[in-house]
Protein backbone atom coordinates (compact mmCIF):
# COMPACT_ATOMS: atom_id res chain seq x y z
CA UNK A 1 0.00 0.00 0.00
CA UNK A 2 1.38 3.51 -0.74
CA UNK A 3 0.50 6.85 0.67
CA UNK A 4 0.39 9.42 -1.70
CA UNK A 5 1.16 12.78 -0.89
CA UNK A 6 -1.93 14.65 -3.30
CA UNK A 7 -0.59 18.60 -3.13
CA UNK A 8 3.20 17.81 -3.05
CA UNK A 9 2.15 15.73 -6.18
CA UNK A 10 0.88 18.48 -7.92
CA UNK A 11 2.95 21.23 -6.57
CA UNK A 12 5.95 20.15 -8.22
CA UNK A 13 4.11 18.80 -11.70
CA UNK A 14 4.99 20.22 -15.08
CA UNK A 15 3.00 22.31 -16.85
CA UNK A 16 1.28 19.52 -19.29
CA UNK A 17 -1.68 19.72 -21.63
CA UNK A 18 -4.04 19.01 -18.67
CA UNK A 19 -2.70 22.32 -17.01
CA UNK A 20 -3.25 24.00 -20.12
CA UNK A 21 -6.91 22.76 -20.72
CA UNK A 22 -7.77 24.04 -17.44
CA UNK A 23 -6.47 27.09 -18.19
CA UNK A 24 -8.26 27.58 -21.06
CA UNK A 25 -12.03 26.97 -20.24
CA UNK A 26 -10.94 28.99 -16.77
CA UNK A 27 -10.10 32.06 -18.78
CA UNK A 28 -12.54 31.71 -21.12
CA UNK A 29 -15.29 31.67 -18.69
CA UNK A 30 -13.60 34.79 -17.15
CA UNK A 31 -13.60 36.32 -20.33
CA UNK A 32 -16.87 36.29 -20.65
CA UNK A 33 -17.60 36.92 -17.38
CA UNK A 34 -15.92 40.67 -17.78
CA UNK A 35 -17.64 41.20 -21.22
CA UNK A 36 -20.98 41.00 -19.19
CA UNK A 37 -19.89 42.91 -16.42
CA UNK A 38 -17.37 45.88 -18.29
CA UNK A 39 -20.57 46.38 -20.66
CA UNK A 40 -22.70 48.48 -18.86
CA UNK A 41 -20.03 51.04 -19.18
CA UNK A 42 -20.44 50.60 -22.60
CA UNK A 43 -23.79 51.30 -23.19
CA UNK A 44 -24.09 53.62 -20.38
CA UNK A 45 -24.20 57.00 -22.77
CA UNK A 46 -26.26 55.06 -25.04
CA UNK A 47 -28.73 54.78 -21.86
CA UNK A 48 -28.78 58.09 -20.58
CA UNK A 49 -29.74 59.69 -23.46
CA UNK A 50 -32.66 57.26 -24.54
CA UNK A 51 -33.99 57.03 -21.19
CA UNK A 52 -33.21 60.28 -20.10
CA UNK A 53 -31.33 59.37 -16.82
CA UNK A 54 -29.33 61.41 -14.55
CA UNK A 55 -25.56 60.72 -13.30
CA UNK A 56 -27.42 59.35 -10.27
CA UNK A 57 -29.75 56.91 -11.68
CA UNK A 58 -27.59 55.72 -13.96
CA UNK A 59 -24.83 54.91 -11.35
CA UNK A 60 -27.71 53.82 -8.54
CA UNK A 61 -28.26 51.18 -12.32
CA UNK A 62 -24.99 50.26 -12.55
CA UNK A 63 -24.92 49.11 -8.76
CA UNK A 64 -27.57 46.42 -9.46
CA UNK A 65 -24.98 44.01 -11.23
CA UNK A 66 -22.59 44.69 -8.80
CA UNK A 67 -24.98 44.12 -5.64
CA UNK A 68 -25.95 40.56 -7.46
CA UNK A 69 -22.23 39.83 -7.42
CA UNK A 70 -21.83 40.48 -4.03
CA UNK A 71 -24.59 38.10 -2.85
CA UNK A 72 -23.70 35.61 -5.85
CA UNK A 73 -19.71 35.73 -4.50
CA UNK A 74 -20.74 35.19 -1.08
CA UNK A 75 -23.43 32.04 -1.44
CA UNK A 76 -21.26 30.40 -4.81
CA UNK A 77 -18.07 30.72 -2.71
CA UNK A 78 -19.50 29.32 0.30
CA UNK A 79 -21.94 26.78 -1.22
CA UNK A 80 -18.75 25.48 -3.65
CA UNK A 81 -17.01 24.31 -0.90
CA UNK A 82 -19.83 21.99 -0.31
CA UNK A 83 -20.64 20.70 -3.83
CA UNK A 84 -18.01 20.88 -5.60
CA UNK A 85 -16.72 23.98 -7.86
CA UNK A 86 -17.76 22.15 -11.43
CA UNK A 87 -21.44 22.20 -10.78
CA UNK A 88 -21.06 25.59 -8.98
CA UNK A 89 -19.17 27.05 -12.45
CA UNK A 90 -21.99 25.35 -14.42
CA UNK A 91 -25.03 27.38 -12.44
CA UNK A 92 -23.45 30.67 -12.68
CA UNK A 93 -22.62 30.34 -16.49
CA UNK A 94 -25.97 29.57 -16.94
CA UNK A 95 -27.48 32.82 -14.83
CA UNK A 96 -24.73 35.38 -16.07
CA UNK A 97 -24.51 34.10 -19.91
CA UNK A 98 -28.38 33.52 -20.08
CA UNK A 99 -29.52 36.70 -18.13
CA UNK A 100 -27.25 38.95 -19.82
CA UNK A 101 -29.04 38.21 -23.07
CA UNK A 102 -32.35 38.83 -21.81
CA UNK A 103 -30.92 42.09 -20.93
CA UNK A 104 -30.82 43.30 -24.94
CA UNK A 105 -34.86 42.93 -24.55
CA UNK A 106 -35.40 45.36 -21.61
CA UNK A 107 -37.65 48.23 -22.42
CA UNK A 108 -37.47 50.22 -19.26
CA UNK A 109 -34.86 50.79 -16.50
CA UNK A 110 -36.42 48.31 -14.04
CA UNK A 111 -36.48 45.70 -15.99
CA UNK A 112 -32.55 46.63 -16.81
CA UNK A 113 -32.08 46.67 -13.10
CA UNK A 114 -33.47 43.29 -12.22
CA UNK A 115 -31.59 41.81 -15.26
CA UNK A 116 -28.42 43.14 -14.38
CA UNK A 117 -28.70 41.98 -10.74
CA UNK A 118 -29.88 38.46 -11.70
CA UNK A 119 -26.80 38.28 -14.27
CA UNK A 120 -24.53 40.17 -11.33
CA UNK A 121 -25.26 36.56 -9.21
CA UNK A 122 -23.55 34.13 -11.86
CA UNK A 123 -20.63 36.88 -12.44
CA UNK A 124 -19.98 36.93 -8.82
CA UNK A 125 -20.18 33.43 -8.13
CA UNK A 126 -17.88 32.31 -11.22
CA UNK A 127 -15.22 34.03 -10.25
CA UNK A 128 -13.68 32.86 -6.89
CA UNK A 129 -14.96 29.27 -8.30
CA UNK A 130 -12.19 29.37 -11.12
CA UNK A 131 -9.70 31.25 -9.57
CA UNK A 132 -9.65 28.64 -7.19
CA UNK A 133 -9.97 25.81 -9.15
CA UNK A 134 -7.03 27.13 -11.19
CA UNK A 135 -5.43 27.96 -7.95
CA UNK A 136 -5.59 23.93 -7.13
CA UNK A 137 -4.09 22.08 -9.68
CA UNK A 138 -1.71 24.90 -11.05
CA UNK A 139 1.80 23.64 -10.20
CA UNK A 140 3.62 26.16 -7.00
CA UNK A 141 6.33 27.42 -9.41
CA UNK A 142 4.14 28.98 -11.49
CA UNK A 143 0.63 29.19 -9.50
CA UNK A 144 0.54 33.19 -9.58
CA UNK A 145 1.38 33.18 -13.00
CA UNK A 146 -1.20 31.14 -14.28
CA UNK A 147 -3.97 32.48 -12.30
CA UNK A 148 -3.17 36.22 -13.53
CA UNK A 149 -3.45 34.84 -17.38
CA UNK A 150 -6.49 32.97 -16.57
CA UNK A 151 -7.75 36.39 -14.52
CA UNK A 152 -6.76 38.89 -17.57
CA UNK A 153 -9.28 37.23 -19.20
CA UNK A 154 -11.63 39.61 -17.47
CA UNK A 155 -9.66 42.77 -19.50
CA UNK A 156 -9.86 40.91 -22.63
CA UNK A 157 -13.23 40.83 -22.20
CA UNK A 158 -13.70 44.16 -21.44
CA UNK A 159 -11.68 45.04 -24.37
CA UNK A 160 -14.29 42.51 -26.35
CA UNK A 161 -17.06 44.75 -24.99
CA UNK A 162 -15.54 47.82 -25.70
CA UNK A 163 -14.70 47.01 -29.13
CA UNK A 164 -17.98 45.11 -30.09
CA UNK A 165 -19.78 48.26 -28.48
CA UNK A 166 -17.74 51.07 -30.82
CA UNK A 167 -19.01 48.38 -33.74
CA UNK A 168 -22.63 47.47 -33.16
CA UNK A 169 -23.88 50.55 -31.17
CA UNK A 170 -23.65 52.78 -34.00
CA UNK A 171 -25.64 50.06 -36.62
CA UNK A 172 -27.75 48.17 -34.17
CA UNK A 173 -28.11 50.24 -30.98
CA UNK A 174 -26.69 49.07 -27.50
CA UNK A 175 -28.92 46.30 -27.05
CA UNK A 176 -26.68 44.40 -29.84
CA UNK A 177 -23.65 44.16 -27.80
CA UNK A 178 -25.78 41.75 -24.93
CA UNK A 179 -26.53 39.22 -27.11
CA UNK A 180 -23.45 38.33 -27.73
CA UNK A 181 -23.69 36.83 -24.42
CA UNK A 182 -25.50 33.98 -25.34
CA UNK A 183 -22.10 32.45 -26.82
CA UNK A 184 -20.87 30.67 -23.28
CA UNK A 185 -24.07 28.79 -23.84
CA UNK A 186 -23.13 27.08 -26.45
CA UNK A 187 -20.29 26.05 -25.18
CA UNK A 188 -21.93 24.71 -22.06
CA UNK A 189 -21.89 20.82 -23.29
CA UNK A 190 -17.89 21.16 -23.98
CA UNK A 191 -17.52 22.88 -20.93
CA UNK A 192 -19.18 19.97 -18.82
CA UNK A 193 -17.13 17.57 -20.23
CA UNK A 194 -13.57 19.31 -20.02
CA UNK A 195 -13.57 21.30 -16.64
CA UNK A 196 -12.64 19.18 -13.99
CA UNK A 197 -13.56 19.00 -10.43
CA UNK A 198 -12.13 19.85 -7.16
CA UNK A 199 -9.27 17.44 -6.05
CA UNK A 200 -10.12 18.40 -2.39
CA UNK A 201 -14.05 18.22 -3.31
CA UNK A 202 -13.55 14.65 -4.84
CA UNK A 203 -11.24 13.46 -1.56
CA UNK A 204 -13.21 14.85 0.87
CA UNK A 205 -16.57 12.86 -0.81
CA UNK A 206 -14.54 10.05 -1.20
CA UNK A 207 -14.47 9.54 -5.03
CA UNK A 208 -11.07 8.18 -4.87
CA UNK A 209 -10.72 7.00 -8.01
CA UNK A 210 -11.85 10.31 -9.85
CA UNK A 211 -9.43 11.83 -7.87
CA UNK A 212 -6.38 9.03 -8.85
CA UNK A 213 -7.30 9.66 -12.71
CA UNK A 214 -7.39 13.31 -12.41
CA UNK A 215 -4.21 13.19 -10.29
CA UNK A 216 -2.71 11.14 -12.68
CA UNK A 217 -3.40 13.66 -15.71
CA UNK A 218 -2.11 16.37 -13.75
CA UNK A 219 1.18 14.08 -12.83
CA UNK A 220 1.72 12.21 -15.86
CA UNK A 221 4.69 10.24 -13.50
CA UNK A 222 1.91 8.93 -11.10
CA UNK A 223 0.72 5.87 -12.24
CA UNK A 224 -2.49 4.57 -10.11
CA UNK A 225 -2.42 1.62 -8.29
CA UNK A 226 -5.46 -0.40 -6.65
CA UNK A 227 -4.35 0.34 -3.05
CA UNK A 228 -2.99 3.60 -3.06
CA UNK A 229 -4.07 6.06 -0.61
CA UNK A 230 -4.33 9.87 -1.48
CA UNK A 231 -3.32 11.48 1.92
CA UNK A 232 -4.33 15.38 1.17
CA UNK A 233 -3.54 18.27 4.35
CA UNK A 234 -7.32 19.13 4.81
CA UNK A 235 -9.64 17.30 2.92
CA UNK A 236 -10.77 14.81 5.54
CA UNK A 237 -13.17 16.26 8.15
CA UNK A 238 -12.68 19.58 7.30
CA UNK A 239 -16.03 21.73 6.62
CA UNK A 240 -15.99 24.53 4.96
CA UNK A 241 -17.45 27.37 7.42
CA UNK A 242 -17.03 31.34 7.45
CA UNK A 243 -15.62 30.85 11.43
CA UNK A 244 -12.43 29.04 9.70
CA UNK A 245 -11.52 31.95 8.15
CA UNK A 246 -10.69 33.67 11.62
CA UNK A 247 -8.69 31.01 13.26
CA UNK A 248 -5.68 30.03 13.39
CA UNK A 249 -4.60 33.55 13.47
CA UNK A 250 -6.00 34.63 10.53
CA UNK A 251 -8.12 37.15 12.11
CA UNK A 252 -6.08 40.48 11.13
CA UNK A 253 -5.13 38.90 7.55
CA UNK A 254 -8.50 38.32 6.88
CA UNK A 255 -10.04 41.53 7.77
CA UNK A 256 -6.80 43.46 6.01
CA UNK A 257 -7.74 41.64 2.74
CA UNK A 258 -11.25 42.66 2.71
CA UNK A 259 -10.45 46.35 3.28
CA UNK A 260 -8.26 46.23 0.17
CA UNK A 261 -10.81 43.99 -1.93
CA UNK A 262 -13.18 46.58 -0.75
CA UNK A 263 -10.50 49.85 -1.89
CA UNK A 264 -9.59 47.75 -5.18
CA UNK A 265 -13.09 47.04 -6.63
CA UNK A 266 -14.15 50.50 -5.86
CA UNK A 267 -11.59 51.98 -8.00
CA UNK A 268 -12.15 48.86 -10.78
CA UNK A 269 -15.84 49.63 -10.72
CA UNK A 270 -16.00 53.03 -10.53
CA UNK A 271 -13.66 53.48 -13.39
CA UNK A 272 -15.15 50.78 -15.69
CA UNK A 273 -18.49 51.95 -15.27
CA UNK A 274 -17.53 56.22 -15.70
CA UNK A 275 -14.53 56.27 -17.57
CA UNK A 276 -16.34 56.74 -20.85
CA UNK A 277 -19.03 59.10 -19.75
CA UNK A 278 -16.27 60.91 -18.00
CA UNK A 279 -14.27 61.19 -21.09
CA UNK A 280 -17.40 61.69 -23.28
CA UNK A 281 -18.10 64.60 -21.12
CA UNK A 282 -15.11 66.02 -21.29
CA UNK A 283 -15.30 66.44 -25.31
CA UNK A 284 -14.16 63.24 -27.06
CA UNK A 285 -16.17 61.50 -29.15
CA UNK A 286 -18.25 58.22 -27.99
CA UNK A 287 -15.35 56.38 -30.28
CA UNK A 288 -12.93 57.92 -28.26
CA UNK A 289 -14.55 57.43 -24.93
CA UNK A 290 -14.59 53.94 -25.58
CA UNK A 291 -10.95 53.52 -26.71
CA UNK A 292 -9.90 54.87 -23.44
CA UNK A 293 -12.07 51.56 -21.93
CA UNK A 294 -9.96 49.51 -24.03
CA UNK A 295 -6.51 51.12 -22.72
CA UNK A 296 -7.59 50.60 -19.20
CA UNK A 297 -8.08 46.92 -19.74
CA UNK A 298 -4.83 46.31 -21.95
CA UNK A 299 -2.79 48.25 -19.34
CA UNK A 300 -4.73 45.71 -16.84
CA UNK A 301 -3.55 42.59 -18.78
CA UNK A 302 0.04 43.81 -19.25
CA UNK A 303 -0.39 44.37 -15.14
CA UNK A 304 -1.83 41.00 -14.30
CA UNK A 305 0.63 38.98 -16.52
CA UNK A 306 3.58 41.08 -15.50
CA UNK A 307 2.32 41.03 -11.56
CA UNK A 308 1.90 37.32 -11.45
CA UNK A 309 5.68 36.23 -13.32
CA UNK A 310 6.76 38.52 -10.50
CA UNK A 311 4.84 37.60 -7.46
CA UNK A 312 6.24 33.84 -8.28
CA UNK A 313 9.76 35.61 -7.49
CA UNK A 314 9.73 37.93 -5.01
CA UNK A 315 6.06 36.98 -2.90
CA UNK A 316 2.76 38.07 -4.78
CA UNK A 317 2.12 40.56 -1.90
CA UNK A 318 4.95 42.57 -2.04
CA UNK A 319 3.97 42.81 -5.67
CA UNK A 320 0.50 43.84 -4.30
CA UNK A 321 1.79 46.35 -2.28
CA UNK A 322 3.76 48.06 -5.13
CA UNK A 323 0.99 47.97 -7.49
CA UNK A 324 -1.82 49.49 -4.86
CA UNK A 325 0.83 52.42 -4.73
CA UNK A 326 1.36 52.94 -8.39
CA UNK A 327 -2.54 52.91 -8.76
CA UNK A 328 -3.07 55.72 -6.42
CA UNK A 329 -0.07 57.45 -7.63
CA UNK A 330 -1.33 57.19 -11.67
CA UNK A 331 -4.93 58.64 -10.95
CA UNK A 332 -3.22 61.22 -8.95
CA UNK A 333 -1.41 62.48 -11.74
CA UNK A 334 -4.50 61.90 -14.09
CA UNK A 335 -5.18 64.88 -12.17
CA UNK A 336 -2.63 66.67 -14.01
CA UNK A 337 -3.68 68.06 -17.53
CA UNK A 338 -1.45 66.30 -19.71
CA UNK A 339 -1.30 65.35 -23.69
CA UNK A 340 -3.49 62.61 -24.81
CA UNK A 341 -0.56 60.21 -25.60
CA UNK A 342 0.47 60.96 -21.69
CA UNK A 343 -3.28 60.67 -21.23
CA UNK A 344 -3.38 57.08 -22.57
CA UNK A 345 -0.61 55.81 -20.56
CA UNK A 346 -1.08 57.08 -17.36
CA UNK A 347 -4.92 55.40 -18.10
CA UNK A 348 -2.84 51.93 -19.30
CA UNK A 349 -1.16 52.26 -15.61
CA UNK A 350 -4.16 52.61 -14.39
CA UNK A 351 -5.77 49.69 -15.24
CA UNK A 352 -2.13 47.62 -14.75
CA UNK A 353 -2.83 49.02 -11.05
CA UNK A 354 -6.49 48.58 -10.45
CA UNK A 355 -7.85 45.71 -12.68
CA UNK A 356 -4.26 44.50 -12.16
CA UNK A 357 -4.08 44.45 -8.63
CA UNK A 358 -7.38 42.79 -7.88
CA UNK A 359 -6.51 39.78 -10.62
CA UNK A 360 -3.17 39.59 -7.94
CA UNK A 361 -5.32 40.04 -4.50
CA UNK A 362 -7.50 37.35 -5.67
CA UNK A 363 -4.40 34.91 -6.60
CA UNK A 364 -3.10 36.01 -2.86
CA UNK A 365 -6.02 35.38 -1.73
CA UNK A 366 -5.95 31.57 -2.57
CA UNK A 367 -2.78 31.20 -1.98
CA UNK A 368 -3.70 32.34 1.64
CA UNK A 369 -6.29 30.40 2.53
CA UNK A 370 -6.26 26.32 2.79
CA UNK A 371 -7.77 24.67 0.42
CA UNK A 372 -10.99 23.07 2.23
CA UNK A 373 -11.71 26.79 2.60
CA UNK A 374 -10.24 28.35 -0.26
CA UNK A 375 -13.38 29.21 -2.37
CA UNK A 376 -15.10 30.27 0.58
CA UNK A 377 -12.15 32.75 1.71
CA UNK A 378 -11.80 34.18 -1.71
CA UNK A 379 -15.65 34.22 -2.29
CA UNK A 380 -16.61 36.18 1.05
CA UNK A 381 -13.12 38.53 0.29
CA UNK A 382 -14.94 39.29 -2.77
CA UNK A 383 -18.17 39.76 -1.39
CA UNK A 384 -16.95 42.09 1.06
CA UNK A 385 -15.02 44.12 -1.38
CA UNK A 386 -18.52 44.04 -3.69
CA UNK A 387 -19.90 46.75 -1.55
CA UNK A 388 -17.04 48.96 -2.58
CA UNK A 389 -18.02 48.10 -6.08
CA UNK A 390 -21.49 48.91 -5.85
CA UNK A 391 -20.33 52.53 -4.02
CA UNK A 392 -17.55 52.72 -6.96
CA UNK A 393 -20.33 53.48 -9.85
CA UNK A 394 -22.58 55.48 -7.67
CA UNK A 395 -19.85 57.56 -6.23
CA UNK A 396 -19.09 58.09 -10.23
CA UNK A 397 -22.70 58.96 -10.39
CA UNK A 398 -22.26 61.35 -7.69
CA UNK A 399 -18.47 63.13 -8.98
CA UNK A 400 -20.42 63.41 -12.53
CA UNK A 401 -23.60 64.94 -11.43
CA UNK A 402 -21.82 67.46 -9.11
CA UNK A 403 -19.93 68.89 -12.30
CA UNK A 404 -16.68 68.79 -10.61
CA UNK A 405 -13.67 69.20 -12.76
CA UNK A 406 -12.14 65.92 -14.26
CA UNK A 407 -9.35 66.04 -12.65
CA UNK A 408 -11.11 65.99 -9.19
CA UNK A 409 -13.09 62.93 -9.83
CA UNK A 410 -9.46 60.77 -10.27
CA UNK A 411 -8.00 62.62 -7.27
CA UNK A 412 -10.96 61.11 -5.45
CA UNK A 413 -10.31 57.42 -6.77
CA UNK A 414 -6.93 57.57 -5.95
CA UNK A 415 -7.85 57.51 -2.11
CA UNK A 416 -8.64 53.72 -2.42
CA UNK A 417 -5.40 52.93 -3.27
CA UNK A 418 -3.74 54.66 -0.52
CA UNK A 419 -6.03 52.63 1.80
CA UNK A 420 -5.14 49.39 -0.04
CA UNK A 421 -1.81 49.98 0.25
CA UNK A 422 -1.79 50.31 3.95
CA UNK A 423 -4.34 47.42 4.44
CA UNK A 424 -1.97 44.61 2.32
CA UNK A 425 1.50 46.09 4.66
CA UNK A 426 -0.62 45.18 7.67
CA UNK A 427 -1.22 41.90 5.37
CA UNK A 428 2.40 41.49 5.08
CA UNK A 429 3.71 42.73 8.06
CA UNK A 430 1.11 39.48 9.96
CA UNK A 431 1.59 37.41 7.79
CA UNK A 432 4.96 37.20 8.43
CA UNK A 433 4.31 37.10 12.39
CA UNK A 434 2.55 33.98 11.79
CA UNK A 435 5.23 32.53 9.72
CA UNK A 436 7.68 32.87 12.66
CA UNK A 437 5.08 31.55 14.56
CA UNK A 438 4.94 28.06 12.62
CA UNK A 439 8.71 28.08 12.08
CA UNK A 440 9.33 28.01 15.97
CA UNK A 441 6.15 25.82 17.04
CA UNK A 442 8.03 23.09 14.20
CA UNK A 443 11.30 23.91 16.38
CA UNK A 444 9.59 22.79 19.94
CA UNK A 445 8.26 19.87 18.36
Amino acid sequence: MRTIDVSALIDEARFNTFHARVLTWCALIIIFDGYDLVIYGVVLPSLMAEWGLSALQAGALGSCALVGMMFGALFFGSISDRIGRRKTIMVCVLLFSGVTALNGLASSPEVFALCRFVAGLGIGGVMPNVVALMNEYAPRKSRSTLVAIMFSGYSLGGMLSAGLGMLFIPQWGWQAVFYVALIPLLLLPLLIRQLPESMDYLLRSGKIERAKSLLAQTTPTYLPEANDQLAHAVSRGSTASISELFRDGRLVSTLALWVAFFCCLLMVYGLSSWLPKIMYSAGYGLNSSLAFLMVLNCGAIVGAIAGGWLGDRVGITRVLLLFFACGALSLSLLAIRAPLAVLYLLIAIAGACTIGTQILANACAVQYYPPHVRSTGLGWAMGIGRTGAIIGPVLGGVLHGSSLPLQTSFLVFAVPGVIGAAAILVFLRRRKVQQSLQVSAQATS
